[in-house]
């Protein structure tokens, strides 16, 4: 067994339903936190969902939606929980200001 730690990061689009990160075969994760970082002045909003073996995006899969984040602001959250082969965290933002990070640990 290999346990890696995994920093994933993206800055997507305005309005674009994105893969952060996509369980690779053969490998199990656990998620530790995420963060959402507003890199502008201006309020927003954001969205993550988990997609289970990579299925359609669903409304039943989010943990977060349209969450307001402050201008200038970041958003944590410590998870805590497990990911399985080919599960997706998705992640979505209303004015393409914001970055996301996730925390995690891979094991193959």
């Amino acid at each position: 067994m290999t346990i890696t730690n995994v920093v994933k990061q993206s800055k997507p689009g305005a309005t674009t339903l994105t893969d952060l990160y996509t369980v690779p075969g053969a490998t199990s994760a656990m998620c530790s936190t995420i963060t959402v970082c507003n890199q502008s002045a201006t309020a927003t909003a954001f969205r993550i969902s988990i997609a289970p073996a990579g299925a359609a995006d669903a409304t039943s899969q989010y943990l977060y939606y349209d969450i307001a984040i402050p201008g200038n602001d970041t958003f944590a959250a410590t998870l805590g929980f497990p990911l399985a082969t080919t599960d997706k965290v998705r992640v979505y933002n209303t004015l393409a200001t914001l970055s996301f990070s996730l925390f995690l640990q891979e094991t193959t």
